[in-house]
C-alpha cells in the first residue's frame, strides 16, 4: 500500500469513527465475535455483498450507503449485547439475525423487551452502550481522550469517566458502572 493509500485509508476510518462510534472493522469484527459468525454470515445478514463488506472494513470505504443497513448494525450491536449479558440464547439469537436480515430497516425487535431485564429496568450493559454510544456521537475517541487529559488534573473522576466511557472497551465500562452504584 503506498503512502496516499494509506492516508486514504486512515481518513476513511477517522470518517468511520466519527460517524459510527469507531472504524467499522472493529465494529464488525466484535459482532463477528459475540454472535459467532463468520464474514460472509455478517454481510448476508446486514444485506450486503462480501466484498462490500470488506472494503467497509478496511477502510477502502468510509461510509454504508444504505440506511436500512445502518439499522441492522445497530440492531445487531443490541442483540450482541443482549447475547452477553445472558438475556438472549445462542438459538434465539440465531432466530432474531434471520429476522433482522429479513427487515427492511424498520424495527423488527419493538415488540421485544430488548432494552430491558425481566425486572423491566435496563440492563447495565444497555446503560452503559448508550453512555458511550452518546459520547462518541459527540466527538471522536482522539477528541475525548484529550478533553480528558486536559481534565485530568482538577478533575480526575471526571477525566476517568470520559476515557472508560468514551474511548474504552464495554467490558471495562460495564466494571466502572457497577462500581459506582450504591
Amino acid at each position: 500500500m503506498d503512502a496516499a493509500q494509506q492516508e486514504a485509508t486512515a481518513r476513511a476510518r477517522e470518517l468511520q469513527r466519527n460517524w459510527y462510534g469507531e472504524p467499522l472493522g472493529a465494529l464488525f469484527r466484535k459482532l463477528i465475535d459475540d454472535l459467532g459468525l463468520n464474514q460472509a454470515r455478517l454481510a448476508g445478514v446486514l444485506g450486503l455483498s462480501a466484498p462490500m463488506l470488506s472494503q467497509l472494513m478496511s477502510g477502502q470505504r468510509a461510509k454504508i450507503g444504505n440506511p436500512a443497513v445502518v439499522q441492522r448494525v445497530q440492531l445487531l450491536q443490541e442483540l450482541a449485547g443482549q447475547v452477553a449479558d445472558g438475556s438472549v440464547s445462542a438459538a434465539e439469537a440465531t432466530e432474531r439475525m434471520d429476522e433482522i436480515k429479513r427487515s427492511q430497516g424498520g424495527s423488527v425487535l419493538s415488540n421485544t423487551t430488548t432494552t430491558t431485564s425481566s425486572s423491566g429496568a435496563p440492563t447495565v450493559k444497555r446503560v452503559v452502550r448508550e453512555i458511550q454510544s452518546l459520547l462518541r456521537s459527540v466527538a471522536a475517541a482522539g477528541d475525548i481522550i484529550d478533553a480528558a487529559d486536559t481534565l485530568a488534573p482538577s478533575h480526575p473522576e471526571l477525566a476517568e469517566f470520559l476515557r472508560v466511557y468514551g474511548a474504552g472497551r464495554t467490558s471495562d465500562a460495564v466494571t466502572h458502572y457497577q462500581s459506582h452504584q450504591a
